[in-house]
C-alpha cells in the first residue's frame, strides 16, 4: 500500500472521529470535568501526605501527575484496539472490511491511531492543568527525551492493543487483557507509589511490565531533566520491548484473523 494512500485513509478516519467528537460535545465536557476532579483529588492527597514524601526525589503531586496521566493514556489507547474490533464484530462490518482493498489490520491500526491522537491532546491538557495547579513547572525538562520515551511507549501500547484485539478475535476475551492492565497489575507499575516499596518478588515482576519503564523514564526526563546518558538503560529496555512485542503481536493478530475467517466467527451478535 502506497504511503500517500495510507495517509489519505488516516486523515479520513481522523476527520470522522473529529466530527463524532464535535457531535457529542457533552462527552468531552464530562471527561474534562472528570480529569479536573481527579487532579484536585491528587493535589489534596499530596498535601495530606506532606512535603516530606518525595518518591524518586520529586514532589509527590508531580509523581502522581505523570504516573496517572501516562498510565491512563496508554491503557485507553490499548482499549481503543479492542473497542474497534468488538464494534466491528457486533455490527458485522468486520466481514465487509475483509473484502475491501485496505487490509482489515491496517484499518484497525489507523482507527486506533486516531484515538491515540485524541488521547494525546487529553494527556497534554491533564499534565498542563496539573502543573498549573501545582504552581511550579519542571526546571529543565528533557523534551527530546520525553518525545522518544513517549514514542516508544506508544509503540508498546499499540503492540499490547493488537494482542488484545487478537484475543477478541480468537476467544472473544480481549477485555480480559485490558482488565489485567487496568485493574490487575497497575499497582506494580509505579503509578501511585514507587516500585521500590514493593516486596522483592513483586519488584521483579514489575520489571517485566513495559509500562513500569515508561513511567520511570518519563519522570526522569520530564521532572528531573535527566539526559540521554542517564536514560540509557530505560530507553534500551523500552526499545527491546518494542522490537519484540510489535512483530509478535502483528503475527498473532494475523493468525487470529485468518482462523476467525476460516471458522466463520468474524462476527457475533
Amino acid at each position: 500500500m502506497k504511503l500517500a494512500g495510507l495517509l489519505d485513509k488516516m486523515l479520513a478516519i481522523a476527520r470522522r472521529d473529529l466530527l463524532t467528537a464535535i457531535r457529542y460535545r457533552i462527552g468531552f465536557l464530562v471527561g474534562a470535568a472528570g480529569a479536573l476532579a481527579e487532579l484536585a483529588a491528587f493535589y489534596y492527597l499530596s498535601r495530606a501526605v506532606g512535603p516530606g514524601f518525595r518518591p524518586d526525589g520529586v514532589e509527590y503531586f508531580s509523581f502522581l501527575l505523570v504516573g496517572t496521566g501516562l498510565y491512563t493514556f496508554l491503557v485507553v489507547g490499548i482499549n481503543a484496539f479492542l473497542h474497534i474490533v468488538q464494534e466491528a464484530q457486533q455490527t458485522g462490518s468486520l466481514e465487509v472490511l475483509m473484502t475491501t482493498s485496505t487490509p482489515a489490520p491496517v484499518l484497525v491500526f489507523l482507527s486506533a491511531m486516531s484515538a491515540f491522537a485524541g488521547n494525546t491532546l487529553q494527556l497534554l491538557f491533564y499534565l498542563g492543568g496539573g502543573l498549573l495547579l501545582a504552581g511550579s513547572l519542571p526546571a529543565s525538562p528533557n523534551i527530546p527525551g520525553c518525545i522518544v520515551i513517549f514514542g516508544l511507549s506508544v509503540v508498546i501500547a499499540v503492540a499490547i492493543g493488537i494482542l488484545a484485539a487478537a484475543l477478541q478475535l480468537a476467544i472473544q476475551k480481549g477485555s480480559a487483557l485490558v482488565w489485567l492492565l487496568g485493574s490487575g497489575i497497575w499497582f506494580m507499575t509505579g503509578t501511585l507509589f514507587p516500585v521500590t516499596t514493593l516486596p522483592k518478588p513483586l519488584r521483579l515482576l514489575a520489571d517485566l511490565i513495559p509500562i513500569t519503564h515508561s513511567l520511570k523514564a518519563m519522570r526522569l526526563a520530564l521532572l528531573q531533566g535527566a539526559g540521554f546518558f542517564s536514560l540509557g538503560t530505560e530507553l534500551v529496555i523500552l526499545a527491546l520491548f518494542s522490537c519484540v512485542l510489535l512483530p509478535m503481536s502483528l503475527w498473532i493478530f494475523s493468525c487470529a484473523l485468518r482462523r476467525a475467517r476460516l471458522e466463520g466467527t468474524l462476527s457475533f451478535y
